[in-house]
Formats: C-alpha cells, structure tokens, sequence
C-alpha cells in the first residue's frame, strides 16, 4: 500500500522514514492529536497554569508562603507543560535541553524545586520568595530563547541602562 499525502508530509517534518512500522511509531500514530486538538490542550493548560500562578501570587499578599510556593510552582510547570501539546513531549524535552537552553532549564528547574523545599521542608519564606523570583527570570530567560535574537536584544536593553 502506497503512503498517503499526509504520511508522507509528516514524515519530511518529523524526519522519520514513513515505512517505519516499530512499536513507537504504531503507538505514536495511536496517540497523535490533531492541530485544533493541540491547540485547544495548550490553551486549557496554560490558562490553568497562570491561573495557578496568580493564586499562589494572591496567597503571598495573605502570608500563606507554603500555599504560594505550592501553587506558583505548579502553575509554572503547568503552564511549561502547555507547550507539549504544540510539539509533543519528547521533543519539548529535547528542545528544553538543547545547547542554547540548557543552562536556564536547569536554573528553571531547580528553582522550581528550591522554591518547594525552602516553604514546605525549610520553612523560610525569604527563600521561598528569593527562588520564587529567581523561578520567574529563569522561566522568562528560557522563553526568549525561542525568539530570535530575543536574548541579544535583552542584554543590549540592560547593558545601555546600566551604562
């Protein structure tokens, strides 16, 4: 049986042959979303993930810390999460840690986790809110890497205020 128009397109973006027939690949096409679906699931979850953000902001103005660390966090990784609807997991993943990103995934990532353990574990809400706005200039340092020249445009800004 010939490949039809679209596997053949999804094979030239995805890369991978069309007459691929492995276990991944079957369960990849089982579980492939269409673009309005992908769409609709990345809205929802980062509208969610927001959402979590402003209530944990709103639980810092009530001096609630471990409510505030819990829902900033998670609303940070829900709405990081979003972004697997648009390019799927795995290749998120892989963006996440290419070269030019890998040090604010990181600095991301264990600002995520610093900011839990300091409010639930160490209980000093300092930290938690130093790791909080660390969490956040990491988050906005790895979203301007997939604008071109973003970064460049950034640091040219703080440079000429700071000169």
């Amino acid at each position: 049986m010939a490949p039809s128009t679209v596997q053949k397109l999804k094979a030239a973006v995805t890369g991978q042959p069309n007459d691929e027939s492995s276990l991944i690949t079957e369960i990849s096409d089982a579980t492939t979303l269409s673009w309005s679906t992908r769409i609709k699931g990345f809205i929802i979850c980062f509208v969610v993930g927001v959402g979590l953000t402003l209530l944990g902001i709103v639980m810092l103005f009530q001096n609630n810390y471990k409510l505030f660390a819990v829902f900033y966090t998670f609303g940070n990784l829900t709405a990081l999460a979003s972004s697997f609807f648009l390019t799927g997991p795995l290749k998120q993943l892989k963006n996440m840690f290419k070269e030019k990103r890998f040090i604010a995934t990181i600095v991301m990532l264990v600002c995520l986790v610093l900011t839990l353990c300091a409010a639930l574990w160490w209980k000093n809400n300092g930290l938690a809110i130093l790791f909080a706005i660390l969490q956040y200039f990491a988050m906005a340092w790895y979203c301007l890497s997939y604008i071109p020249f973003a970064r460049n445009a950034v640091k040219g800004c703080i440079n000429s205020c700071l000169a």
